[in-house]
């Protein structure tokens, strides 16, 4: 993964949590590839601080106060990844052979200061805490919810399935 992909901006806009910002980067390029969403696709991973995420949460989603993750995806009609018409992978025909602009999936809004506070209060590492809310902002680009049991179920599923493989992977690398 190169940390300076195109496609996947990253930039940490808040100074009261040190964040490694690179390694978020390639969790959510990890995410991406996992769902096989086309190497031109473009992203934007953001860290803000509270007074940022909270007028986000207050103008789109109507709701007063900070949050951890905020979600805003761009192209509601994105097109699939992988080949058609099974969307199974990259081969002869794939949909990142097109001379097309790049397709914006959308932002994800973090607030490492939030995290924070759930971290001490869930008990878990600030990193574990981050790594899972942009794991979950990219999933909800990618089209997953947790408005219905179901759907929440399938989300953490999906969550815990995609942490464990990035730290297995990044064992791996040690």
């Amino acid at each position: 993964m190169d940390p300076d992909d195109p496609t996947l901006y990253a930039a940490d806009e808040q100074n009261d949590v040190a964040v490694d910002l690179a390694r978020y980067q390639k969790l959510a390029r990890f995410v991406l590839d996992d769902a096989k969403v086309r190497d031109d696709v473009e992203m934007s991973l953001i860290f803000v601080d509270e007074t940022t995420i909270a007028q986000y949460n207050e103008r789109f989603l109507e709701q007063v106060g900070p949050t951890d993750v905020l979600a805003f995806p761009i192209d509601e009609d994105a097109r699939p990844s992988g080949r058609n018409p099974d969307n199974g992978g990259r081969g002869p025909g794939a949909l990142g052979d097109t001379d097309e602009a790049p397709q914006m999936l959308g932002d994800v809004l973090v607030c490492p200061a939030y995290a924070q506070r759930e971290a001490a209060a869930r008990s878990v590492t600030l990193d574990d805490e981050l790594s899972l809310l942009v794991v979950h902002g990219c999933l909800h680009l990618l089209g997953f919810d947790h408005a219905e049991p179901d759907e929440r179920e399938a989300m953490q599923t999906k969550e815990r399935e995609l942490l464990g493989a990035f730290s297995a992977l990044l064992g791996a690398a040690q």
